[in-house]
Order: C-alpha cells, then structure tokens, then sequence
C-alpha cells in the first residue's frame, strides 16, 4: 500500500469517484452524495416548495410556500412534523399571524433552544425590499399557531435600504449569516454577509462581508452552516450571473473551514448528482450532518417555479482502500491513524469528521461493516 504517503492527494466524491480541479489544484473531501429523493406530495405542491430549518431531532421542518391553499401571503412559513426518523413528513400546516401576513413571510431559522425564529419579511415597517426579522415564544410545543409574539426588526445595523434576508445562525448563536442584494462593499449583486455577537445576550454587530473567495461578480445566496461550523452551504441567485463551473441554472456550492477560527475555503460544486440543468437551490443540512435537504426545479417533480423540496444523503467515505467493500482491510487502516489527525479516516461523528480519529469514527465505520459497492478512495497507481 505504497499509496499511503504524505502526497496522497484526497478526492471530492460526486455519486462516483472523481478528481475536481480548482484554480490549478486537486480540491479533497472526504464524503459523497446519495441520489436525492423528492420528499413526496404530501410536503410538496403544485406550488412552489423551499426548506428552511430543521429541528435537531430531525422531527420537524420548516419549510417556504408561496400561494398554497391556507397561506395568508404570497410566500408563508410552514411546518411539517413527522413522530420518527423512520417515519415520512406530515401535512404542512401554516404558522399564521404573526409570523405570516399579507406578505412576503419565509425562510426561517430556529434558535438552539427552539424560542428565538429569525426570518425574512418585505411587511410594513423595514428598512428595504426585505429585512430580517425576530419573534420569540415561551415555549417548545410543536403547536404552531398563537405561540410567536409580534415580530421584531433587526434594526438598521443589519438591515439596509437594499434586500437583507434568508438568515442562518451558527449553533452558538454567534454568527448571523444572510444575503444582501446590492449592498454597499459587496463583491456582487448578491453576496452572503455575516454579522456578529460577543454572546447571545448582545446586539448584533456591524455586518461583513464574506469576501472574495466566497463572493464573486456572481450572484451568492441562500448560506447554510453546519451545526460543527465548518461547512457553508450556498446557492446561487438566478437574477444574477451564475458562477463559472455551474450545471444549470442554480447550482448549490460548498465551502469548508478546518476550524471556526480559519477563513473559508475556495468554493466546490457539489456535481451532477445534487444540481442539475433545473434550479437547484436553498440548501439545508441536517444538524447531525446527515442530510442535505435544498429545492429544485427538475423533471418528475409536483411544483413549478423553485420546485419541489428534496433530500439526498450525505455519505462518509469508509471504504478506504476503494476496493468497493467495507472490511477487515479498511478497519486495520482506520486503527493504524487511531489518534491522528488523518483527514482520510476522520469520518466521525459528522461524515467530514472532527480533527481526530477515535471512537467517534469507528462507530461511523461500523455501520457500514461488510456492506459492498461502496464508493472509496482510489489507489494512486
């Protein structure tokens, strides 16, 4: 196994195994997508569908609708319960006033301890096209309705006179990630910003801007973190240039920092597998890190414009030596990097690991024990 050097080089897996080539270097990853899968016609509509959030028990969803029966607005705020994982999603039901109203109502973000909802309106009383807004309740029952207090706006350091919305906050309630459309110091018309807090008792501070490894003269939309920090999930906004590199008309990107300290790295297509020649786009990752969850608007589908909502699973690499099976083999590897920072065997307890080989990961690697036609990392010939 003369394969296993200092220069191996680790692969983005899309569906299958392949090399992706950015700015001259071979870009490594250590997980692959499964084939997504339309969440059905009870979630989706002949109307558009778009996810939001999802709780961490993965139990419930918040999910966008525009003009379904029962709404109070063009788009409205959903949500969708299911009793367990095994178990298929419930009949949406509309979180109404005063979250929802005679207008624009949608994309929203539940806070860790399930009583702050962050989420973007165009109602009376912003500051632009779109702001971003805040309500709270007492409590965690799933009830939807006469629960949310009067929503609140973020106020003019976050919000602009241009388009502020779809937010995403960091587990720790510390980062405020959104778009802006057409914000003075971006790098596009549309980039993602983040704003900041000391804890989640303060005020949230003055917005930045990602920058331009992110952003591009492009159109950036729609982030999504994972619950550990160190992934960002985009898509593209279709008024805008799409990025170079793309399948169709939105495509969703991915980006990945080695701690929540490090800067964010150069953006990768997430392939053929997840994007398409349709829109593909709004991006949502489980919090255990197992599934993506975004809209599209592919063939087969139930909606129109934006689609249907889908998911696909996010699959660690465990076949080690790509010989197409899990075994004794890999499992040697595996114990061999114990204690190692080996990005190659870090497949745990996220599928991209978490700086360490240790229990965690063998766990992930024994769930998929003697299963075959798995994908892995070719040998260096």
């Amino acid at each position: 196994m003369n394969w296993l050097n200092g220069k191996r080089m680790r692969l983005v897996v899309v569906g299958i195994v392949a090399v992706v080539v950015l700015d001259g270097g071979n870009v490594k990853a250590d997980f692959t997508f499964g084939q997504p899968t339309n969440l059905g016609s009870t979630v989706n509509s002949s109307y558009p569908d778009v996810p939001d959030f999802f709780s961490s028990d993965g139990l419930v969803m918040y999910l966008d609708s525009a003009d379904r029966p029962g709404g109070y607005g063009s788009w409205d705020i959903w949500i969708s319960t299911r009793e367990t994982l095994d178990d298929d999603w419930g009949v949406p039901v509309n979180l109404g006033p005063p979250v929802n109203t005679a207008q624009e109502d949608l994309c929203a973000y539940i806070a860790a301890d399930g009583l702050e909802m962050y989420f973007t309106s165009n109602r009376s009383g912003g500051y632009g096209g779109w702001d971003i807004w805040k309500t709270t309740k007492q409590t965690t029952e799933r009830n939807p309705e006469g629960y949310w207090t009067e929503p609140q706006n973020l106020g003019p350091l976050v919000n602009s006179a241009v388009l502020d919305g779809l937010p995403w906050l960091s587990a720790d309630g510390l980062e405020l990630y959104f778009h802006s459309r057409g914000r003075t110091g971006g790098y596009g018309h549309d980039d993602i910003w983040v704003s900041r807090r000391s804890t989640v008792e303060s005020a949230w501070g003055a917005p930045v801007n990602l920058g331009p490894v992110v952003n591009s003269s492009a159109g950036e939309s729609c982030p999504t973190v994972s619950s550990d920090g160190l992934l960002l999930f985009f898509s593209e906004d279709v008024q805008s240039p799409l990025r170079p590199g793309g399948f169709g008309d939105s495509d969703i990107w991915l980006t990945r920092r080695a701690s929540v300290l490090d800067p964010w790295g150069t953006p990768l297509n997430l392939g053929p597998i997840v994007n398409t020649s349709s829109y593909d786009g709004q991006p949502r990752i489980s919090p255990d890190g197992r599934m993506l969850y975004f809209c599209s608007e592919r063939p087969r589908g139930f909606g129109g414009m934006w689609g249907d909502i889908y998911q696909a699973p996010i699959i660690p690499i465990v076949d080690f030596n790509g010989d197409g099976k899990v075994d004794t083999a890999d499992l040697v590897m595996l114990i061999d990097a114990w204690c190692t920072d080996d990005t190659l065997y870090d497949i745990g307890p996220m599928p991209w690991g978490d700086g360490i080989v240790d229990i965690e990961d063998l766990k992930v690697f024994m769930k998929y024990w003697e299963q075959e036609n798995m994908p892995g990392n070719p040998q260096e010939n």
